[in-house]
């Protein structure tokens, strides 16, 4: 299983539609891997299909098809902010039958007032029990992050670390949000709370933009070498334990296993920072920590951009942006590129192995990627 192409939108909030985000995208990783459309043997297709008013049906792979003037199968496999990694993880278990197969998301996700979009992303939650008492996605993960200090070592501080070091690598990202905007410390730890005690700068960022890429059975330079997906209980407080996100362990287990390595052989990694207070969890479940140290690690200077492993280098969804189903991919464009070393001013050194994270819900579905530079 390998990659032959990707392609990414900038990230941000103009008005286009999310056929033409997904268009952009699509056409720029046709062009990466020297291919054209009718190369490509089936699409698998990520957005956020039922959001807005409820549940109902948008055809939105018949309205791909007509976009590409093709017949081919085109599959949709909505999973809210995981929906990338799960399109992806759906290509790379199809690809006995298929040699190409383009994995793509466009989403507009803020087009309206802010409670609009806000409702959006709830719609990834448990809307009766949790939300009523008004257990929004902020709410949710500072009540993890609550417990989380109780039980560890950690600080607000170290989240603070973790937003400083996304922005600082978004502000070298060209289609990043965040590109040539970078913030210190201080605004960070000053800026507004949201949910006590996380704040303002601790939440990612919404935005709109499209990601694309083409996996095949055919050999090139970028080879996929561990795969791992896993589900979740949608109501978070019912799980056995809150601090952690067990469906990023099993996920990660079996993509370790899968390319017969470990964390430390890891390059490069792009973590899903839905909040900060995730991100350094996620250390942990990663394996990139022991239980209890992911503090340490931040406060280590390891994971930054010319750290030992440098952790989300494209900023993450903290100051790249985050729209919604097209995380996942976007990631594995950002590991590509860095994996091919073509990452500018922002490139880690010598990456050979990179990995990508990507989370649906409050750790409701969860895929683990490992990519080899051939």
């Amino acid at each position: 299983m390998y990659i032959k192409g990707v392609g990414m939108t900038k990230f941000d909030y103009s008005p286009k539609h999310w056929w033409q985000f997904a268009h952009e995208a699509a056409i720029e990783a046709l062009r990466d891997a020297q291919m054209n459309i009718s190369q490509i043997d089936a699409i698998i297709f990520t957005g956020m299909s039922s959001a807005a008013g409820g549940e109902h049906q948008t055809h939105k792979v018949s309205f791909l098809s007509d976009l590409f003037k093709t017949n081919i199968p085109i599959i949709e496999t909505p999973s809210v902010c995981g929906g990338g990694g799960v399109a992806f993880w759906t290509a790379l278990n199809l690809l006995n039958k298929h040699k190409n197969i383009l994995v793509l998301a466009g989403e507009r996700l803020v087009d309206n007032q802010s409670e609009a979009t806000v409702d959006y992303i709830l719609s990834a939650a448990e809307r009766v029990t949790e939300q009523t008492e008004g257990m929004l996605f902020p709410t949710q993960n500072a009540l993890v992050w609550q417990q989380y200090m109780k039980k560890y070592d950690a600080t607000m501080d170290d989240l603070s670390l973790i937003a400083f070091k996304n922005h600082t690598n978004a502000a070298l990202n060209t289609k990043a949000f965040f590109y040539g905007k970078p913030i210190d410390l201080e605004k960070v730890k000053n800026s507004p709370e949201v949910s006590s005690p996380l704040r303002l700068m601790d939440c990612s960022l919404s935005v709109n933009g499209g990601a694309a890429v083409i996996v095949s059975s055919e050999p090139t330079d970028i080879k996929v070498i561990g795969s791992g997906f896993a589900t979740d209980y949608i109501l978070t407080f019912g799980r056995d334990d809150v601090t952690h996100f067990k469906a990023t362990q099993l996920a990660a287990k079996k993509a370790f296993t899968e390319a017969n390595l470990t964390p430390k052989d890891i390059n490069v990694a792009e973590i899903h920072d839905a909040f900060t207070s995730v991100e350094l969890i996620s250390y942990e479940d990663l394996g990139f920590a022991e239980e209890g140290k992911g503090g340490e690690l931040i406060r280590s200077g390891k994971i930054s951009l010319n750290g030992e492993i440098p952790i989300n280098p494209s900023g993450g969804l903290k100051a790249k942006g985050h729209p919604i189903s097209a995380t996942g991919l976007a990631q594995i464009y950002e590991i590509t590129n860095q994996l091919r070393g073509k990452c500018g001013e922002r490139q880690v050194k010598n990456a050979k192995i990179g990995l990508t994270h990507n989370i649906g819900g409050a750790g409701g579905s969860v895929t683990v990627h490992i990519f080899q530079k051939v």
